[in-house]
């Protein structure tokens, strides 16, 4: 439950400060915090002293607008019910709106998983993804032929609940949780593990091998940080060129933001104000943002989205027009080559569309680590050892692209340069392996393009 502190450029603002508020609800026996506790302390260290670079108007103005935000949990929806409408009260409150949980982007799929033998076979010749465009993304044909263009020298952070991070295929440049408490239970862990998997499997002879093989992770779990706070957070431990996934959708208003098995509705995350104010500071401090589209089915497009939430600050304006524009990379789900889920390159009937996307990875039979119906099989004696063949959702598709982005970062930083977001995301549209039609809805259902690195790496070396 997040509670914004009214816009102090509003002539119906109350003179209190905002901070009031944690005072006031503590009162009532409510405990509230900063959501952004890290853009206080930001702006408090450029009071003290002056930047080495000219400052940044947006960045300010953003960093000012996260200060106004605060959040306190609740254990149920009629408790966060209750709560909301006491803070609603109280004079420091503008507005108070309540987010339903994030979950991860995974298309469901069920297997019998084999039992495991006595050494861990290499599944890197079945990661089709690795190979050239049009069926992959050029990793291993021509990325990794380049100085850099295993990801070496690239950091990158994932948000989500949980993962493995002891399993064998990640025994290097693990820099390992940097902030919430992760969930436990397998339905968590294995996805995490699996995107884990695609970007940053160990380039060794056993298991999987990631697109980005040298890079180095970290993770952060939203779970006891919300959404915004883990962006938040992430961003912190990162610096300009470095990337940040965002593997969580949510339900949205298209069914009453109601939770639901189907996953039908559910959408990016950076359509709630806090969300996009953490995800558009990130991206104007240099940090690449990749963002799952979400498989709520949707196009984002739809006009449903221009309508906020009654309860969310007079500031909010639809980030999936132009009008307010994150920065963030938004990834859609699209067929892989094997025919069997359509044709290549087209959108998976779950992916959210629209021309918010930015570009399209597989979405069914992504092999990877987790899960166990490839190898290892499902019991948590052999988590470590548990390898998939069928990860799938806009949660597989949105780790293909950040690898691709860690293999062209590492690859323009050998050369002594580095990408920023906007020409990340531009470089995206502009290249790439072409979306094709499906029976539904041809290509005019936008997911994007397949990033092609060979390409991609033309264009950062001025030759295309």
């Amino acid at each position: 439950m997040v509670a914004a502190a009214p816009d102090p450029r509003s002539a119906a603002a109350p003179v209190a400060p905002a901070l009031n508020l944690v005072d006031a609800a503590q009162a009532m026996g409510i405990a509230v915090k900063p959501l952004f506790p890290d853009a206080a302390v930001h702006a408090s260290a450029a009071v003290a002293a002056p930047p080495s670079t000219p400052p940044n108007p947006e960045l300010a103005a953003i960093e000012e607008e996260q200060r106004r935000f605060f959040v306190t949990q609740a254990p149920t929806d009629d408790e966060a019910r209750q709560v909301a409408s006491k803070l609603r009260v109280l004079p420091g409150v503008g507005k108070v709106y309540i987010k339903p949980a994030v979950e991860s982007p995974l298309a469901p799929d069920s297997a019998g998983p084999p039992p495991p033998a006595t050494t861990v076979p290499n599944f890197s010749i079945q990661q089709g993804y690795l190979d050239a465009a049009p069926g992959g993304v050029g990793a291993r044909t021509s990325a990794w032929a380049h100085p850099g263009g295993k990801g070496e020298g690239v950091r990158f952070v994932d948000i989500e609940g949980g993962w493995t991070l002891e399993h064998i295929d990640f025994r290097g440049n693990s820099g390992g949780l940097i902030g919430g408490h992760p969930f436990t239970d397998a339905a968590w862990t294995n996805h995490g593990t699996a995107v884990l998997g695609e970007i940053r499997g160990d380039d060794n002879s056993l298991g999987v091998v990631g697109i980005a093989p040298q890079s180095t992770f970290h993770v952060v779990s939203h779970q006891g940080l919300g959404s915004a706070g883990a962006i938040d957070r992430a961003a912190s431990a990162l610096a300009a060129g470095d990337i940040m996934l965002l593997e969580m959708h949510r339900p949205g208003p298209r069914f009453g933001f109601v939770a639901r098995n189907d996953q039908r509705g559910y959408i990016a995350v950076e359509w709630w104000p806090d969300d996009f104010l953490a995800i558009r500071r990130a991206v104007l401090r240099g940090i690449i943002v990749v963002e799952a589209a979400g498989n709520g089915a949707e196009n984002l497009d739809d006009p449903l989205y221009d309508q906020p939430d009654p309860s969310f600050p007079d500031s909010w304006d639809n980030p999936f027009r132009d009008a307010r524009d994150s920065g963030a990379i938004v990834v859609g789900a699209g067929a892989p080559p094997s025919g069997q889920f359509g044709p290549d390159r087209s959108r998976l009937d779950f992916s959210n569309f629209g021309s918010r996307l930015d570009c399209q990875g597989w979405g069914r039979g992504v092999v990877s680590t987790g899960y166990g119906d490839l190898y290892g099989g499902s019991a948590d004696a052999f988590r470590t050892i548990a390898y998939t063949a069928q990860f799938s959702g806009t949660s597989s598709a949105s780790p293909i692209v950040t690898g691709v982005v860690a293999c062209l970062q590492g690859i323009a930083r050998a050369r002594g340069t580095s990408l920023d977001p906007t020409r990340v995301r531009m470089l995206l549209r502009e290249t790439g392996s072409p979306q094709t039609g499906n029976p539904v809805g041809g290509v005019s259902q936008r997911i994007g393009n397949r990033p092609d690195l060979e390409a991609l790496i033309a264009r950062i070396s001025g030759s295309a």
